[in-house]
């Protein structure tokens, strides 16, 4: 593989970190070139670590593109890799000349790089915007630098993550630290804890907050002395400020230091960040390696690396006052800066170092040369409808499994989908997208894909809605029109209770329908009920069983955020706002209350569709005040909220995709019907231990909590029907692939 990359020379700080880190070890496996537009202390660098570095200097922008346009071609590269504004304008330039992929990467918010130059702005800036929008793919160095460029409009399913990651080889030892400090200027001994930040004093770094929430730490703990290494327009502006606060003899300005930065950070005992904006910021990481405790505000993908409280904190920017806090607690407290930064250590090594960056650039270019030779033909791609965009993890985690099924019959498959919140499917998905009203939208999809995927769940029924029987029915309708393949995918159907609405039905997935799976046999016999004959019918299962649980780290990560220590004895409930809820409200928290005084089990309530069932939740807890209990308000995506249940002895549910994710776990199953679809599944698993809502009553449920605590040992019968399901649920995708080769 051979890969040219283009930047302007002059760069510094993070993009330059990475750009260096990433081609020098790219370089191990690959044909990794760097371009420069400038000579000078950048390219010395490169050369320096071994990297393959050529200039092509100049002002005159068509000369460079002819001179470039020419050397790719005699060298065979594959993929052209641009960083910065001038790389990104050569970028769009040589896109069409040479016909190859063009990538960049953003490595900031471009609408901010030029705050407070508006000269900049107006030129670099707008050049910049320009070339963005006229590139193949992008890639942000965080998810969260990707959400945003997607919320901006770049195609989602054209946007790559990548972190910065760094060498965590052991560093050898440093010397002297004291020493070191007084040689910069500090004005420290041998008791002093050191808070130190590197970064450019410049308006987005905002040290501002920095050193009024230093003042504030200072206070109330007069051993802490702060270390600014970095320089900028600000550093007189900040000198005044730590003077006007009384802090500016334990504050010290270093400057840009010299000689690497291994040196610096073995010298500080607490790192910080306070910018307004960052994609994923190298300074973290670098203190990661020297296990040093770290505050930070919580922007772009820092989020991603600092757990709050529990390898680290986090505060929201420009609250000075929450991060003096912060800074008092670890300046007071040595060993709890020992194990923040021993568990930030074990993640940043584990999850962000330079091997697991370097593997991820890999895996992209082997996909964008592979989607770049991919045949073009008239027809290509799905459409897929259904309950999605709503924030109801069950329908979501439908959605994430047809994406996951589809993919393995093609990696590189265009996808469209239908949701209510189209840029929230983007973001979450990284998939095109498209508004449930944008009738021309799906049209045009519907026109270019070869299948249309009608998205499992209850999606053919008219008891929650008869707007959305009509809606379902036109899309099917309109993508058979539109000329594709049509497939309900691991669907539940009805109930359909009014006669026009079941005739409706019948005539409409009679004659548009090419096949319909279904998650279980209670469907199949409403569809026969129906007189719907003339689709193939398989039975199946639902989707979602096929979704995997999150790795411990982020579902501790998940309960932690909600104040709920990751290892316990717990009971979930999972409920949902519901006609009669109100009445039947105080019988799930007796049913607590009894859980936790007779089988020593904490009620945690997990909201699956977390806009409904928190109301739902703190209704039912009224009663418990002196009872302990959790709430977990957003336990995330599919697979975190399968890792939340799995630390469960035993789920009592209303939610059918709870009971479905915690079957797929083994965990004993109560279940509480407001849905046939809900007594279908527990009845197509062979589980019994269920009521209606309607008739439910305390000791009822009381019962089923003993029932299902009885089972709490013996997980094999369970699991056996679920794999029995999961091996069901492969007629989907077997029929998909059908479908799509035909």
């Amino acid at each position: 593989m051979k890969v040219i990359h283009l930047i302007s020379g002059g760069d510094s700080g993070g993009a330059k970190t990475h750009v260096l880190s990433l081609l020098k070890n790219l370089n191990q496996t690959i044909t990794a070139q760097l371009v420069c537009f400038r000579d000078g202390p950048f390219a010395e660098e490169a050369r320096a670590l071994g990297i393959p570095t050529m200039i092509c200097g100049g002002n005159h922008i068509f000369r460079i593109r002819r001179q470039l346009a020419a050397y790719i071609h005699r060298e065979g590269y594959q993929v052209i890799h641009c960083h910065g504004s001038r790389a990104n304008m050569i970028g769009a330039l040589l896109r069409g000349v040479t016909g190859l992929p063009v990538v960049t990467t953003v490595h900031s918010d471009y609408r901010i790089d030029y705050m407070g130059r508006p000269l900049g702005r107006l030129t670099f800036g707008i050049i910049n915007a320009w070339a963005l929008r006229r590139l193949d793919y992008r890639i942000g160095v965080s998810d969260a630098m990707v959400d945003l460029l997607i919320s901006r409009g770049f195609p989602a399913d054209r946007s790559f993550a990548i972190y910065n990651g760094i060498d965590f080889t052991p560093a050898p030892d440093q010397g002297d630290r004291l020493a070191y400090l007084l040689s910069l200027g500090a004005d420290v001994d041998e008791e002093s804890v050191v808070v130190g930040i590197a970064a450019r004093l410049n308006p987005v770094k905002d040290m501002s907050t920095l050193i009024r929430g230093f003042a504030r730490a200072y206070k109330s703990c007069d051993k802490l002395r702060l270390v600014i290494a970095g320089d900028g327009e600000e550093r007189e502006k900040l000198r005044g400020l730590a003077r006007e606060l009384g802090v500016e003899r334990c504050v010290t300005f270093a400057g840009w230091i010299s000689g690497g930065m291994d040196r610096f950070y073995s010298a500080l005992d607490i790192n910080v960040l306070t910018s307004l904006s960052e994609t994923f910021s190298y300074a973290l990481t670098e203190g990661a390696r020297f296990h040093l405790a770290t505050v930070s505000t919580a922007v772009g993908g820092i989020p991603n690396l600092i757990d709050q409280g529990v390898n680290g904190y986090l505060f929201q920017p420009r609250d000075w006052e929450t991060l003096g806090e912060r800074l008092a607690v670890l300046g007071s407290d040595a060993a709890l800066r020992r194990r923040l930064g021993e568990k930030l250590y074990e993640k940043a090594s584990s999850q962000f170092s330079i091997e697991e960056t370097v593997d991820t650039q890999l895996h992209i270019y082997e996909e964008i040369i592979r989607r770049h030779s991919r045949p073009k033909a008239r027809r290509d791609g799905v459409v897929i409808c259904g309950a999605y965009g709503r924030g109801n993890a069950g329908d979501d985690a439908i959605l994430e499994a047809i994406l996951q099924e589809v993919r393995s019959i093609d990696a590189d498959i265009p996808v469209t989908v239908v949701s209510k919140k189209p840029k929230n499917t983007r973001r979450g998905y990284r998939v095109r997208a498209v508004g449930r009203t944008d009738f021309l939208g799906w049209l045009r999809a519907m026109k270019r894909a070869k299948l249309y995927i009608n998205g499992g769940g209850s999606l053919i029924q008219d008891v929650t809605s008869r707007r959305s029987l009509w809606f379902y029915l036109m899309n099917i309708r309109a993508a058979k029109w539109a000329g594709c393949k049509v497939q309900m995918y691991g669907c539940g159907i009805g109930p359909v209770t009014r006669h026009n609405h079941r005739k409706l039905t019948a005539r409409v997935l009679n004659q548009n329908v090419d096949v319909i799976t279904l998650r279980e046999p209670d469907s199949l016999e409403e569809l026969k009920s129906m007189g719907v004959t003339a689709p193939e019918i398989c039975l199946t299962a639902d989707p979602a069983l096929t979704l995997r649980s999150a790795p411990d780290e982020k579902t501790d990560s998940i309960l932690l955020r909600a104040g709920i220590p990751p290892q316990g004895n717990y009971i979930c409930f999972a409920l949902r706002p519901w006609p009669d809820f109100q009445r039947k409200a105080a019988f799930f928290g007796d049913a607590a209350r009894y859980a936790w005084e007779h089988h020593g089990l904490t009620p945690v309530f997990v909201a699956v569709e977390k806009g409904m069932d928190p109301a739902a939740a703190r209704m039912a807890a009224q009663t418990l005040e002196d009872v302990p209990h959790y709430f977990l308000d957003d336990a995330g995506a599919a697979g975190t909220i399968i890792g939340v249940l799995s630390r469960m002895e035993l789920v009592v549910s209303m939610r059918l995709h709870a009971l479905i994710f915690a079957a797929g776990q083994g965990i004993p199953l109560a279940g509480v019907v407001y849905d046939p679809k809900v007594s279908a599944f527990l009845r197509y698993i062979g589980q019994e231990n269920f009521t209606d809502l309607d008739a439910l009553t305390g000791e009822a449920l009381r019962a089923m909590i003993d029932r299902a605590a009885a089972q709490a040992g013996d997980k094999t019968a369970r699991s056996a029907a679920v794999r029995r399901l999961q091996e069901l649920e492969r007629g989907n995708v077997d029929i998909a692939r059908q479908l799509l080769d035909s």
